[in-house]
């Protein structure tokens, strides 16, 4: 069997599928199965898969059953590409410029060895910063056997438990009436596609009792929806969920599940509440900057970079560059580590600084 490499890999799924011996579902398929999830830069950068073990996300190994499906792609794939009659030769298509594979490669590393949050801070911190609404799955009542979708708004609680105030008439809170498990679907307040993260929490949403347990639940949902008069109505009733399970997914290449009682115990990261403000400040007046800093810090270069999301250990960048021998133009996200780990909002500006001014040599030219 040829060795199991991902230009290889991707190579022989590719000519595959343009010989037609699988469609390009199947070719996307095979790569998937391979490595879990993949992340294309130029002609193809294969990430290692991440899955869950507890809260850790590790790097999904292939089976053997999958690395001889793929050996036997890659044989397939030989095969096809001997002349057999008239055939027109596409010997060439889908090679991958040599000095970008290094480009690639050096890029995999980098990523695989960025410093981030724990799945768990990160889930926490998604969850505490996103705007407020967020879909709630229940087990509907007036179609037994169906879920129901409802954008209802929360607030988390210290733990991380998101608070509700629903109106008797809704038809979740008949649904939860019933039945008290649900689901609710929490994107990145930033979220845009695919390559943004999204927490799903599973659990109980149960109605809170006490009168100083609601006195404080009133209080924490009205500093997240201040406009929110309805919630002094006599027909609202306050719920809490009480979380159980939480899965995970941060992006492509990066999914997992973090348990209720990591969930519950890890703290929302500090930088991340006014994160949103400095990312909009540097992407409208400093977007050069952020252009240098991925050129030094990362090693690749790129035409465009804007800023998503930031933490204190570093930044989620969407950069945009064309690869060589190559003349379409692609983006993907990156991990920007910063220098040392952010504390407060003036290490922020000290840091981002910092690094601005090391990389001024790597700043776009500017037309004379």
């Amino acid at each position: 069997d040829p060795p199991l490499t991902p230009p290889l890999i991707f190579k022989a799924t590719m000519a595959a599928a343009a010989k037609r011996r699988i469609s390009a579902l199947g070719a996307a398929s095979a790569l998937i199965s391979a490595f879990g999830a993949a992340n294309f830069l130029g002609a193809a950068v294969l990430n290692r898969a991440f899955v869950s073990s507890g809260s850790t996300l590790r790097p999904l190994a292939l089976s053997g059953a999958r690395q001889r499906l793929l050996a036997g792609v890659a044989r397939a794939a030989e095969e096809d590409a001997k002349p057999t009659g008239h055939q027109v030769n596409n010997k060439g298509n889908f090679q991958v410029d040599p000095e970008e594979m290094a480009v690639q490669q050096r890029l995999r590393e980098h990523q695989e060895s960025a410093p981030k949050l724990d799945a768990a801070t990160e889930v926490r911190t998604l969850v505490q910063y996103n705007h407020g609404f967020a879909v709630m799955s229940t087990n509907s009542v007036s179609m037994p056997g169906y879920p129901s979708g409802s954008v209802v708004g929360f607030a988390p609680d210290g733990k991380g438990r998101a608070l509700f105030c629903f109106s008797s008439m809704s038809t979740h809170t008949q649904d939860l009436l019933k039945d008290q498990r649900c689901s609710l679907t929490v994107a990145a307040k930033e979220f845009k596609g695919a390559a943004d993260g999204r927490v799903n929490l599973l659990g109980e949403a149960k109605p809170i009792e006490s009168e100083e347990e609601i006195a404080e639940a009133r209080e924490i949902y009205l500093k997240k929806h201040p406009k929110a008069f309805w919630v002094n109505f006599g027909d609202f009733t306050w719920y809490r969920m009480e979380v159980q399970n939480v899965r995970f997914v941060g992006g492509f290449a990066r999914a997992g599940s973090v348990t209720a009682e990591d969930y519950t115990a890890a703290a929302p990261d500090p930088i991340a509440a006014f994160a949103s403000g400095v990312a909009g400040h540097m992407n409208d007046d400093h977007r050069e900057a952020t252009i240098a800093m991925v050129r030094k810090y990362v090693g690749i270069e790129v035409e465009d970079a804007e800023i998503t999301s930031m933490d204190s250990l570093g930044m989620y960048v969407k950069v945009s560059r064309t690869p060589k021998a190559a003349d379409q133009m692609q983006q993907f996200k990156i991990r920007l580590p910063f220098i040392r780990k952010l504390e407060n909002r003036k290490d922020a500006k000290d840091v981002i600084v910092e690094m601005t001014k090391a990389s001024a040599e790597f700043a776009p030219k500017k037309d004379a």
